[in-house]
């Protein structure tokens, strides 16, 4: 993209306009937003200009927050009308939404009535719901229309709509009846009767539903749109297959950042500023250095006391901290984004917690077990290689190895009971799950390793006199 971005600027230097648009009218609207990311900002609007009026539109859905901003101030009123109005209006929604209030007054003043009648009712429905992302640009038939009816009014109305690749038939009320696809439609015959050809057994979400369920149904059933009613089943608008994906990559994105200890951040990482990045880290960096506090009271606790476990065991104990902890990290993660995957599916629910929590005590004696015949062999060839114990010395270090094979065993099942059971419990009480990953297991995890190392050397160890 980089050596077309080159050669379009090449073009615009020598003014070979007709050239240009030749070129960007053969592109697919999100290479072209692409390609205004490595152009300089002066081109952008004259190249905005070069392009027909519908891909004109959707290559404006496709540019970033902060170049639609650029790109409306440096637009005249007409130019702007003429952008509005090829937006489907959940677009033009998304758009306001991002918008500071100056823009979006602009962009309602060049709207028509109708379009900006239904961006305000959209507007109106809660962050995160159906009502949010639908669309209200469909297309709606009556149960006693013929086929060929049908066809003469999508004919007629299908030019505007986002779909019409699935129609849905409406009674007289607006209530959803059921649905129709076109291929349906046009293999029937002419007078035929809608009400007989359409499927009553339709899926539907309301309109307060969260919009990542909706997606997921969208997912689940292979649907290209889901129709959204309202208290009462009335048909107000539909959720299309592009706007699914959008939510599905942001709530996946959002979860990714709770799993690293991060606050959610809606902009790319490349415009992202500094300062912004550290607001978004900072929290969470300084509660778990905080609640790292008793790992370090754990150690400074028997680091005093290391008398009691001998010097050769001692040493071995501390020296085993680092990984011991990792292990237990990495355990806990594992059985974490595991049920947190599962939970964001639908596959785990509360009612599954027992069945989760017996499937990872068996994996997690297979995977203890399995580390800590591992560790206890390279130590048994560190005293070979390295370290040379004999007599005393290599029975405390037997019983040390010993000691630490254990806590290798404990760690990894209290790692991963933890794992599966924190997420589990945050849904039912109402959080996230994701917060539950990653580093905020982990610190839980680091004290209740050096717990079960100590106190399980301290019990192997008590009968040595040293």
């Amino acid at each position: 993209m980089a050596n077309l971005a080159t050669a379009v600027a090449s073009l615009v230097e020598t003014k070979k306009y007709a050239t240009l648009r030749d070129i960007l009218s053969t592109m697919n609207a999100a290479d072209i937003a692409v390609l205004f990311d490595d152009l300089e900002k002066p081109l952008i609007p004259l190249l905005f200009r070069l392009l027909p009026k519908e891909l004109a539109a959707e290559t404006f859905v496709e540019m970033e927050t902060d170049q639609q901003q650029m790109l409306i101030k440096g637009l005249s009123d007409s130019e702007l009308k003429e952008v509005v109005d090829e937006l489907y209006i959940d677009d033009a929604v998304d758009i306001v939404e991002e918008m500071p209030a100056n823009v979006v007054k602009r962009i309602l003043m060049q709207a028509d009535p109708d379009t900006r009648k239904m961006i305000n009712e959209l507007l109106q429905y809660p962050e995160d719901s159906a009502g949010s992302i639908m669309t209200t640009e469909f297309v709606e038939l009556r149960p006693h229309l013929t086929v060929e009816d049908a066809i003469k009014a999508i004919r007629r109305t299908g030019v505007d709509k986002e779909t019409i690749n699935i129609c849905y038939v409406t009674r007289a009320d607006r209530t959803l009846y059921g649905f129709i696809t076109i291929r349906r439609l046009i293999l029937a015959q002419p007078d035929t009767l809608i009400g007989d050809l359409a499927d009553t057994n339709v899926l539907y979400c309301s309109t307060m539903d969260d919009q990542e369920t909706v997606a997921q149904m969208l997912h689940k059933y292979d649907l290209i749109a889901l129709p959204v009613v309202d208290g009462e089943k009335r048909l107000v608008g539909i959720v299309t297959i592009d706007d699914a994906i959008d939510v599905l990559q942001d709530e996946v994105t959002e979860d990714i950042e709770k799993m690293a200890a991060m606050t959610p951040s809606d902009k790319p990482y490349l415009k992202t500023s500094n300062f912004s990045l550290f607001l978004h880290r900072i929290p969470w960096l300084a509660a778990l250095m905080l609640a790292a506090t008793f790992t370090e009271l754990i150690i400074n606790y028997y680091t005093r006391r290391l008398e009691m476990f001998g010097e050769i065991a001692g040493a071995m104990l501390l020296a085993c901290i680092p990984m011991l902890m990792g292990t237990g990290g990495n355990s806990g993660s594992q059985a974490s984004v595991t049920v947190i995957r599962g939970l964001s599916l639908n596959e785990i629910t509360f009612a599954d917690t027992l069945r989760v929590i017996w499937k990872e005590f068996r994996v997690s004696l297979l995977c203890g077990a399995a580390l800590a015949v591992v560790n206890f062999g390279k130590m048994l060839l560190m005293n070979v290689l390295v370290y040379h114990y004999e007599g005393a010395a290599y029975h405390a270090y037997i019983l040390a190895a010993v000691s630490i094979c254990l806590a290798i065993l404990s760690t990894v099942f209290v790692a991963k009971l933890i794992g599966c059971t924190l997420p589990i419990l945050a849904k039912r009480i109402g959080f996230d799950p994701a917060v539950m990953a990653g580093p905020f297991i982990t610190t839980i995890v680091d004290v209740t390793t050096l717990l079960l190392l100590f106190g399980l050397a301290q019990l192997v160890l008590t009968h040595i006199r040293f």
